[in-house]
Formats: C-alpha cells, structure tokens, sequence
C-alpha cells in the first residue's frame, strides 16, 4: 500500500499536468452525466483552441526566461482590428491582424532586449497600454463584422474537423519541431537555463529573444483572428484575464517560470486541463464569479507548485 501511495506522489510530482488533466475528468464525470460525452469533449478542445495558439507563443517565450502578460490586450487589438477591416477586404484583414500582433511582439522584444527593461514591467505597461488603444480604436463601443464569409475560419471544417483545431494543431507542431529539432530551439533552452553562459558562448541571445516576442505577437495574432471570426463582433473588454489563463496553462504544463524546461505537448495538457475545468464548472452552473475565485486559487497552487518542483530539480 505505502509502494502504491508513493509510485503515486512520484507521478504527481514528475507529470502534475497528467494527474490533474485525470482528476478532472472523473470528478466532473462523476458530478455531470453530461460531461463526459463525445459533443462536450469535441466542444472543450474547440473551445480550447484560441487559448492554445497563445499558449504555444507563451511556451516558447517562457522556455527562454520571459513571459508577456500583454496578450490579452494584444488579442483585443487584434481581433478588433480583423472585425474593423473585414467589410473591405478578408486578405487585408488578415494581414493587417498579422502584422499588428508581430509589431507589438516587437515593440515588447525590442524594449526587453535594447532598452534592458524588466519584462514584467514591460509587458505590464503594454497590456495598459494596448488595452487603452482598444478602447481608441473601438470608440469605446462593439464593432460588428460586416463579412459573413470570414465567419468560415472559425465555424469551417475539413475532413470534419473544425479549421480553429487544425490550426491549434498545425502551431503545436511546427512549435515543437522548432524547439527539438532547430538551434532556434536549442538557443531557446539554452538562454533560460544560463542566458549568461550562452551568450559568452558566442550566441547573440538578444536577436533570439527579440524572435521568441515577436513570434508570440504572431501567435496571439492568430488567435485573434479566430477570435474574431468566431464572435464576428469585437469589443473593447475582449481577452480580459486571457493572460493569467495562458499563463497557467503553460506552468501547469510543466514549463518553468525561471525557463530552460518545457514542452508543448504538456502544454497541450494544460489547455485541455484548464478548459475541462472551465466547462465542468459551466455545466454545474457555477456562478461566474466563484470560477474566477476557483481560477485564481488554481493560478496559485500552480505557481507554489512550480516553485516546489523547481528545488526538486
């Protein structure tokens, strides 16, 4: 018994993601017949998707020892600049949206790396003050797409999956080849494990993390744009609180707050692992504001968590 209850804790200290992503599961089986059928499932990865393009920028940026706490509002921006410019042209829309994300990833890289500013206080002041220019760009009021064809990015399929999720899948990919296979990659764990010792090393780590911001801008960018074509609406509020979401759903996946460690497949179980919780809790009808409560104590006990681990390591 005691050699079962210890193969246990040693599972939930080197795979908490997995033990959680389980626990979830059965305990939201148990409460809701509901959730555990093949409509909610398909529906909690759908709707998991937009997090999980933005978690795949924010793995990489963390692996490396930084984070962005501006991408909720860079999703704002984002999607409303996609909504605003639908109605002329979608092949416009999308380029403008793509490029407002890479210029933001920049404007936040260039300030981390050239005007050697905190990245918390950097990326601070950037969702205040993107957040800002949402309000200016909106009007303070919601913009309504006029395109109805730009719809099909987010309700489209191929092969019956949903495009939102091929797209998720594409980015996780492409992300974890990068990270294994590329000196890109191997730069990445590199400068979060000794950032120091990899530029006496010779590697110009100032141009990689300039990369790794401006990638994340994309990211969200993308995310944006299925943001948008999903609601075909944007306001000024949107992607409030996205951020802490991201966040945690990258820790929880076993990425290190301090870099060097991480991957995206864990990361994927974070996703799923926090949008299980979230329509688990929408299936029990649990006020808004209690899920907030419940988020915030689980943005906790994954920080207190990083922090035990990483001495363990």
């Amino acid at each position: 018994m005691k050699s079962k209850q210890l193969n246990i804790i040693e599972m939930f200290k080197k795979q908490p993601v997995w033990f959680i992503l389980l626990s979830s599961t059965i305990l939201f089986s148990v409460l809701s017949g509901d959730f555990l059928t093949i409509r909610n499932l398909s529906n909690i990865v759908l709707q998991s998707s937009i997090l999980g393009i933005m978690a795949v920028g924010m793995t990489g940026l963390m692996i490396s020892g930084y984070f962005d706490i501006s991408v909720g509002s860079i999703l704002a921006l984002t999607a409303a600049v996609a909504v605003s410019i639908t109605g002329y042209s979608i092949p416009l829309a999308i380029a403008a949206t793509l490029l407002c994300g890479i210029i933001l990833g920049v404007i936040n890289g260039i300030l981390v790396t050239k005007a050697k500013v905190n990245a918390f206080i950097v990326t601070l002041a950037a969702m205040v003050g993107v957040r800002g220019l949402v309000y200016v760009y909106t009007g303070e009021r919601e913009i309504i797409g006029l395109a109805t064809e730009f719809e099909y990015l987010a309700a489209g399929k191929v092969a019956f999956i949903p495009i939102p999720i091929i797209i998720w899948v594409i980015t996780i990919v492409v992300a974890e080849w990068a990270l294994r296979k590329t000196v890109y990659g191997r730069n990445a764990y590199a400068i979060g494990g000794d950032a120091e010792a990899t530029k006496n090393a010779g590697v110009p780590i100032d141009k990689y993390i300039l990369g790794f911001f401006m990638l994340n801008g994309f990211l969200v960018a993308i995310a944006g744009l299925v943001l948008a074509s999903r609601l075909n609406a944007a306001t000024p509020t949107l992607g409030i609180g996205q951020e802490m979401l991201v966040i945690i759903s990258v820790v929880l996946g076993g990425t290190k707050l301090t870099g060097g460690y991480g991957n995206m497949i864990k990361t994927v179980a974070g996703v799923l692992t926090i949008g299980m919780i979230q329509n688990g809790l929408n299936i029990l009808n649990v006020h808004h504001f209690y899920s907030m409560l419940i988020m915030g104590a689980i943005f906790i006990f994954v920080i207190f968590m990083d922090a035990k681990l990483s001495k363990v390591k």
